[in-house]
């Protein structure tokens, strides 16, 4: 059974956390303090748009709205975090996914994202974060 909780953070942004066997903290576990500060400023951004819920898994890190899950990081690597976006359609005219690919079977194209610095959460990739998380099931 998952139990949910609200983390409130030291610069005051706040977002929901669904408690499960795994937590965050294992998987920023042994990761540099850059990746935790990508993750972290990730994090923070998508909570500045309302408040997000951070669902721990076995192999990765879900976000979501009230109504739905809106991004994963599936990758928290020695420098990076890697972040996929589900839409409905592909959009392939921008200059921040690596890989669109259609979930088969299904009406749904993942948008795969790299962060490298924090300054790679530019205007395009707010954007895009925002139709993610205003989007309705």
């Amino acid at each position: 059974m998952l139990q949910e909780a609200y983390l409130k953070c030291e610069d005051s942004f706040a977002y929901l956390v669904a408690m499960s066997d795994k937590s965050i903290a294992d998987f920023l576990a042994g990761k540099s303090g850059h990746t935790i500060e990508l993750y972290n400023h990730f994090i923070e951004t998508y909570s500045n748009m309302g408040i997000i819920g951070v669902h721990p898994a076995k192999t990765m890190i879900g976000i979501s709205n009230a109504h739905r899950r809106i991004a994963w990081i599936t990758q928290l690597g020695k420098n990076f975090i890697h972040i996929v976006f589900p839409f409905r359609q592909a959009y392939p005219a921008n200059l921040c996914f690596n890989k669109i690919a259609q979930v088969p079977g299904m009406a749904q194209f993942n948008h795969h994202f790299r962060m490298l610095y924090k300054e790679d959460l530019n205007e395009e990739v707010i954007h895009f974060m925002q139709m993610a998380y205003s989007e309705e099931e």
